[in-house]
């Protein structure tokens, strides 16, 4: 069981495939990629080895395309919040949407925490989440006939923005707005032209003001109380919010699981990268030892000898090295046909 999808938890998928271990992953976001794809989807990395420049997005599908040969089972869109460990060995792992795995192995690559959506304060709002007030629309449930308003000014709020003028007409809301304190967005230069020939066509209206409270008819959502850039107030109705002001981690229930802590953040062994608890191995942003560096490549190492240290732990015994070059075995997991093995 791998927790956390982002690019490590994924090469971490990689490396147990090659010790022929079938893998379960768990996510918060309704997607892979992680903090990869969320914060950085359309910007550039220049360290990752063999690759002179890709962007997070592209990072994230070749690394699914890495993985492709392993049939690994993904549960997006849930959040870890127990795990247990099991008498006869292995452990138990709920989700908080009531989803239960059974694993032999845990490994936690949650990052900094799961990934949640910002919310909005503001007084009275919460009583409207899940219902008037979104932080995630999958596409397609129906706010057709409805005013939806999309609250924030990066590229999540303005791609969500598009999402809904795009979609079927079953599923288009009659009126879309994109509101924000002012009329600048920050988003790849192909999103904002997207968006501004959305707004020339008038399927998109953008509406500048800061949000200070809310208006309530008959104990729905009505209206946005705003405020505009000259001091006006004005009142934004509508009747679906969908909120996009990016993500928070939160190292959410990790927390109580009795894994030794240092500063938020989990101690392992850099021989075999295992928490203090037997069987749970850590990797990336979620780990702390002596000359730690959050870089991706040093998620990468750090997956790979967690997946050696486990498969031994497993086994109860030391395996042998193989390599993919040579190794026929290796060569078979990867579904590669006709290899010849390196002189």
């Amino acid at each position: 069981m791998v927790i956390g999808a982002g690019p490590v938890g994924l090469f971490q998928v990689f490396q147990l495939g090659l010790q022929g271990l079938r893998v379960q992953v768990i996510d918060a976001l309704p997607h892979i990629g992680g903090q990869c794809a969320e914060l950085y989807g359309d910007k550039p990395i220049y360290d990752i080895p063999g690759i002179q420049v890709c962007t997070g997005d592209e990072l994230v599908q070749r690394l699914r395309a890495q993985i492709e040969p392993f049939a690994t089972t993904f549960h997006l869109g849930q959040q870890v919040d127990a795990l247990q460990v099991l008498p006869e060995g292995g452990f138990l792992v709920g989700t908080a949407q009531g989803t239960q795995l059974q694993a032999r192995a845990v490994f936690i690559a949650s990052g900094v925490g799961a990934f949640m959506p910002r919310t909005l304060k503001l007084p009275g709002l919460p009583a409207h989440e899940g219902s008037q007030v979104l932080y995630r629309w999958d596409g397609t449930t129906s706010l057709a006939g409805q005013q939806a308003v999309v609250h924030g000014g990066d590229t999540p709020a303005v791609q969500q923005a598009i999402a809904l003028a795009s979609a079927p007409e079953a599923l288009r809301p009659a009126r879309i707005t994109l509101q924000h304190r002012r009329d600048v967005f920050d988003a790849a230069p192909a999103v904002l032209d997207e968006l501004q020939a959305l707004r020339a066509a008038g399927r998109i209206e953008v509406v500048v003001g800061m949000a200070g409270g809310i208006v309530e008819d008959a104990g729905r959502l009505s209206a946005l109380e705003l405020t505009t850039p000259e001091g006006a107030a004005l009142r934004l109705p509508v009747d679906v919010l969908l909120v996009r002001l990016g993500l928070v981690p939160r190292l959410g229930p990790i927390a109580s699981w009795g894994l030794q802590l240092e500063r938020k953040q989990l101690v392992v062994d850099t021989a075999t990268f295992a928490t203090s608890v037997p069987g749970i191995h850590a990797v990336g942003d979620a780990i702390t030892y002596p000359g730690k560096r959050k870089l991706i490549l040093s998620g990468f190492h750090e997956a790979t000898l967690a997946a050696f240290g486990a498969a031994e732990w497993l086994a109860g015994r030391k395996l042998p090295l193989e390599y993919t070059t040579s190794s026929e075995r290796l060569q078979g997991l990867l579904g590669i046909s006709g290899a010849r093995p390196a002189a």
